[in-house]
């Protein structure tokens, strides 16, 4: 169980802080069942309730600072996702997203980029598809690594470029 003000992952929302866990009580529910309130960390005015026993949405703790730095020195380790046709590739990266795996993102934005370059040499720019997943991807990348590391969100990039480009 996740205590008051911890920072977690929650599903696909990505970020989220504790901000209480209590009980909601339905009329025909079970009672004194336990619920986390939980805050976005990129929309502070929203609020989420979600079950402490949940197994339909995955939830972990951030990763921590170590964690964090290994990550990143690790970035060119990690694999570029497998999308054998055009026709899979929104299902690869919903299933990517879905994981809540740092690495699994860093795999889906590294194929994307490829993916960009290549679609910039032949005259074309990124398809919303693409776009729109990336930003996702890189969201919930850059959103984990400013908590965990204690940079500002609007930071993360150029620091996680200065990392790598010191390894």
């Amino acid at each position: 169980m996740y205590e008051k003000g911890q920072f977690i992952i929650y599903g696909v929302r990505g970020v989220c802080e504790v901000v209480d866990i209590t009980t909601v009580d339905h009329p025909g529910g079970p009672e004194g069942k336990l619920y986390y309130v939980l805050r976005p960390y990129a929309q502070k005015a929203s609020k989420i309730v979600a079950p402490v026993d949940s197994e339909k949405t995955i939830t972990r703790p951030l990763l921590s600072r170590e964690e964090a730095m290994a990550l990143m020195d690790g970035f060119g380790e990690v694999p570029e996702l497998e999308v054998p046709s055009d026709k899979q590739r929104e299902e690869r990266y919903k299933e990517a997203l879905k994981t809540c795996d740092c690495r699994a993102w860093v795999g889906m934005l590294k194929t994307l980029y490829t993916r960009r370059c290549r679609r910039i040499a032949q005259g074309k720019r990124m398809t919303d598809l693409d776009e729109r997943y990336f930003r996702s991807a890189e969201d919930n990348l850059c959103a984990e690594l400013s908590v965990s590391l204690g940079v500002p969100r609007e930071d993360v990039e150029a620091y996680i470029k200065k990392r790598v480009s010191e390894k």
